[in-house]
């Protein structure tokens, strides 16, 4: 699962939890992110509201911007 994550995200593409579960049947997005981040992937971590729901999108950043936020 997190290669296939990875690859999405590298892609340009933006992942939520709802999405993560019906692309790859992944249960637990947060998890697999934080694999990522430990292997030195930039993610970045963005808390949206839609409908009245908050919840997690994860996207793909530039390591030397992350760096400096």
């Amino acid at each position: 699962q997190n290669q296939r994550i990875l690859e999405y995200l590298k892609s340009g593409k933006k992942l939520t939890p709802l999405e993560a579960l019906n692309k790859f049947g992944c249960l637990r997005l947060s998890a697999r992110i934080f694999n990522l981040k430990e292997q030195g992937h930039a993610i970045i971590t963005e808390n949206v509201t839609r409908k009245g729901k908050t919840f997690a999108e994860y996207s793909l950043g530039d390591k030397w911007v992350i760096q400096y936020l």
